[in-house]
């Protein structure tokens, strides 16, 4: 039974809203930005609604299997992690885009949401992003990181089971392979020239 709850995990994790809605939009968001399908091109080749639109139904696709998991299934260890980490699988290696798909922030966001109470990690997470992304001007892939590290703070204050630190941990690694190229060129982003 869990192996087929990890498996609708997986499938509901790699609908590609972004292409699906782009498509209805008349816009393909691999053509824009990095060409990953995903929230942020979905914004940038078809505008704040479309982008918003693919933003909530990415976040909410990873945190229903999650919730649910975590809230009635009472999952725990490895199998918790494994759930977890399904919806950004198959966002990025969606079988509805032969294997192809975006880097998972925004799943992994929903994962979080679904796996703390009230959302509260989600909103540690984009806390940090947005502080790092606004405030201190960080390259995208570094204020990822920033914000992984303001959400191990609130782990630390919430003092979580082993699982969500292995999540945790190996999210934090998958971010900073799919942001590698965008960290490698510094901490901080151009500045803008008047």
């Amino acid at each position: 039974m869990r192996l087929l709850a990890i498996s609708f995990a997986f499938l509901l994790g790699s609908l590609p809203f972004a292409v699906w809605l782009g498509r209805l939009a008349g816009i393909d968001p691999r053509t824009v930005g990095d060409g990953n399908p995903g929230a942020t091109n979905a914004w940038k080749a078809g505008g704040r609604r479309l982008g918003v639109l693919v933003l909530a139904l990415d976040v909410a696709k990873a945190w229903l299997p999650v919730w649910l998991a975590r809230t009635y299934g009472g999952w725990g260890g490895l199998s918790l992690v494994a759930i977890a980490l399904a919806p950004t699988l198959g966002h990025a290696f969606s079988p509805f885009l032969r294997g192809h798909g975006g880097k998972g922030l925004a799943t992994i966001f929903g994962v979080w949401a679904g796996l703390t109470p009230y959302a509260l990690g989600a909103l540690a997470l984009g806390m940090g992003v947005t502080i790092a992304l606004l405030g201190w001007r960080l390259r995208d892939g570094w204020a990822v990181q920033m914000g992984l590290l303001t959400l191990a703070a609130f782990g630390l204050w919430q003092q979580w089971e082993t699982a969500l630190w292995v999540l945790l941990g190996i999210h934090a690694a998958w971010l900073a392979w799919m942001y590698r190229h965008d960290m490698r060129a510094g901490l901080r982003k151009e500045p803008r020239h008047a």
